[in-house]
Parts: structure tokens; C-alpha cells; sequence
């Protein structure tokens, strides 16, 4: 036993000094190849058994012969563990490169092209978040770009939609100020329908500006659906009845929600006022309301005849107007959006600022917008 205890000794003092050696050399080649350090490694290895079975040999007073043996066994093994690491540390360096190339295709336009190479664990799991972060870059991207073709489609109408009226008041202006109207009453009548029209516009502007900078201040409260739908349906029942359009909310359920209720009175009155003037004469607009697990959802039907699919996705985008059947010539004196196309990017706006959501999908004979809002609690 005491004879272990010594051999044990002297192998760990050998096998100490050339651990400390290592040390030395890992810390002075830390920024240096990887390749080299598993190098460094495999070779503080080797000299650690080298060093110990020395020590142990001399201790052990070996003969010549014995002693040879010893050497040649370690030197052979030294050579394999030594050509092991090499080989290796060229295929970690190998995969690290071809990972370094592929990282560079991150964000492109093409996408992440992970490497062919094949690669070490670690190595593939950071290929797969490059990837991840690749697909996210090209989605917020993509995402960018249609936010910005939005805000260019939404200058050039509101442009458009401001120049009319503001051409047609200069009109009318000038025309009362060279005296030649013979009717004054009417020009002034125009005149205040146009100013209203562009205080709309303006005010929807301002509405969506603080929508879009998380600037919309809510006053939360307890209201039953059943009231919120009652509301909207009485301030839309005038343009219903011009139109000529029958509105409906029989299947209204009196569930409990905790929302602003003069901001979703406003969303619903918007999506009541788009169906009308997109509903034909003698048409049908109806409202219902279902709970849904933890949310009620809202349903505005109308009989527009329906979107086409490839434009559902952009319904409630910023400036967004659809085709000339949704979206017909305002009358004057017509309540809702200011037609700029902003109705629709308002009520996603308000109805996400309440952790709703809100879509819209084609039915027979027209299309529904539903808006989910989280169920009131207790």
C-alpha cells in the first residue's frame, strides 16, 4: 500500500508540472485558433503521463530495457493522441469557417444558406439560431417594407383627397367673393360639408398618429356588449335608413367586457358605417356577439359581395380602400371614417391597444369583421 502511495506521489507531482505548463500556454493562446488550443490540450496531455510514468520509472529504478519499452509505448501513443487532436482541430476550424461564411448571408435577401460542411454539435445548434435570426430580419423586414409602402400609398390619396375639397372651396370662395352666386345659402352649405369632411380627415390622422406612437389613452370599465352594440346601432341607424339598408342585432348576447366603452363604440360605429355604404339597397347589416373561452367576440356581416382573397391580408392596413364596390363615393353629411382609408387601421389600432384582435373573412353574399375582446373577469 505504501508503495502505491508513493508511485501515486510521484505521478501526480509530474503530472502537476506539466499541468501547469498547460495552464500557462492555454491562457497565452486564448485568442488564438481553436485548433491550436485543443492542440495545446492534447499535447499538456501527454506530457502530464509522459512526466508521471518518468517519475515513477525513476523512482521504480528500472532497467535499461524496461525503461526502453516504457519510452517506445509512450512515444507511440503520444504520436497517435497528438495526430488525433491535429485532425480535430482541422475539422473544428473547418466548420468554424464555413459557419463564418454562411453568417454572412444573414439578412440577405436570399436568406441564411446554413453550410454544407458538416458541423459539431454546438457549432450546428448556432447555425439554427442564425437561421431563426435570419427568418426574423427578413419578416421585420418585409414588414418594414409594407409599412412603408402604406405610409406612401396614405400621403399620395390623403394628398389627393385634400386637394379636391380644398380646390373646390377655393371654387366657391371666389366665386361668393365676385358676387356671381345666385344662390349664396347653398355655396355656404358646400362649403361647411367640405370643412367637416377635412376636419374628419384631420381628426383620424391625429387618432391614428397616437395609435401608432402607443399614445392612446384608455378609460377602462365594466360594460356589457349588448349596450356597446345598442349604442352604435342608434348612431348608425340614420345613414341605414337613407341608404336604404336594414340593420340587425338580434343575436347580440349580454356578455360582460372591461373596455373603453367611447373607443369601441367608435370601432363599431366605423365597421357599421363601411358595411352600409358597402351594402346595396334594400341590403342587410348585421351585428351579433358570442363569447368565445375567454373572449366575446363582435360580428359586423354586410353585403358588399365580398373582398377579393388576395387583398383580405391588407384590410387593415394604413390607407388601404379596396376595390370601387367596398368603397363608393361619400355623401355629404355621412358619419364614419373620413375616407382616407384610415377607418379600418383605427379599429385594428384601438381594438389591439385593448388586447383584442380583429380580422375580417369572406361569407356568402358579402364579408364579416369580427373583433375578439378579452371577456370581463368574475
Amino acid at each position: 500500500m505504501k508503495d502505491l502511495l508513493l508511485i501515486a506521489l510521484f505521478a501526480g507531482l509530474g503530472a502537476t508540472g506539466a499541468g501547469l505548463l498547460g495552464w500557462v500556454a492555454v491562457r497565452l493562446l486564448r485568442r488564438r485558433s481553436m485548433a491550436l488550443s485543443l492542440f495545446c490540450v492534447a499535447a499538456v496531455t501527454v506530457l502530464a503521463v509522459t512526466s508521471g510514468t518518468f517519475a515513477v520509472a525513476q523512482a521504480m529504478f528500472l532497467s535499461g530495457h524496461d525503461l526502453g519499452v516504457v519510452i517506445t509505448v509512450l512515444c507511440m501513443a503520444s504520436v497517435v493522441s497528438l495526430l488525433t487532436a491535429a485532425v480535430l482541430g482541422r475539422q473544428v476550424v473547418a466548420g468554424s469557417r464555413a459557419l463564418t461564411a454562411a453568417a454572412r448571408t444573414v439578412g440577405s435577401d436570399s436568406g441564411f444558406t446554413a453550410p454544407a460542411h458538416p458541423l459539431g454539435l454546438e457549432l450546428a445548434q448556432l447555425s439554427a439560431e442564425l437561421a431563426a435570426t435570419s427568418a426574423r430580419l427578413a419578416e421585420s423586414r418585409a414588414r418594414e417594407q409594407a409599412l412603408d409602402a402604406s405610409r406612401r400609398e396614405l400621403i399620395a390619396w390623403i394628398s389627393h383627397d385634400l386637394r379636391t375639397p380644398l380646390a373646390g372651396l377655393r371654387a366657391m370662395a371666389e366665386a361668393l367673393e365676385d358676387g356671381v352666386v345666385d344662390e349664396p345659402e347653398h355655396y355656404l352649405k358646400r362649403i361647411r360639408t367640405e370643412v367637416e369632411r377635412l376636419t374628419g380627415m384631420v381628426d383620424d390622422l391625429f387618432e391614428l398618429s397616437r395609435i401608432q406612437a402607443g399614445a392612446l389613452s384608455l378609460s377602462v370599465s365594466r360594460v356589457s356588449v349588448y349596450d356597446l352594440v345598442d349604442d352604435a346601432l342608434a348612431g348608425a341607424h340614420p345613414l341605414a335608413r337613407q341608404r336604404g339598408v336594414r340593420l340587425e342585432g338580434g343575436q347580440v348576447a349580454a356578455e360582460p367586457v372591461e373596455v373603453d366603452s367611447r373607443e369601441i363604440t367608435r370601432v363599431l360605429g366605423n365597421l357599421l358605417v363601411n358595411a352600409i355604404r358597402s351594402t346595396p339597397e334594400d341590403g342587410v347589416v348585421a351585428v351579433s356577439a358570442r363569447r368565445e373561452v375567454d373572449t366575446v367576440v363582435l360580428s359586423v356581416t354586410d353585403g358588399c359581395g365580398g373582398i377579393p382573397e388576395q387583398d383580405l391580408p391588407r384590410v387593415f392596413e394604413t390607407g388601404w380602400r379596396g376595390s370601387a364596390a367596398r368603397t363608393p363615393r361619400r355623401d355629404p353629411g355621412e358619419g364614419g371614417d373620413s375616407g382616407a382609408g384610415l377607418g379600418l387601421a383605427i379599429v385594428r389600432g384601438i381594438v389591439e391597444a385593448h388586447a383584442g384582435r380583429a380580422r375580417v373573412r369572406n361569407v356568402a353574399g358579402g364579408c364579416c369583421f369580427e373583433i375578439a375582446l378579452p371577456a370581463a373577469r368574475g
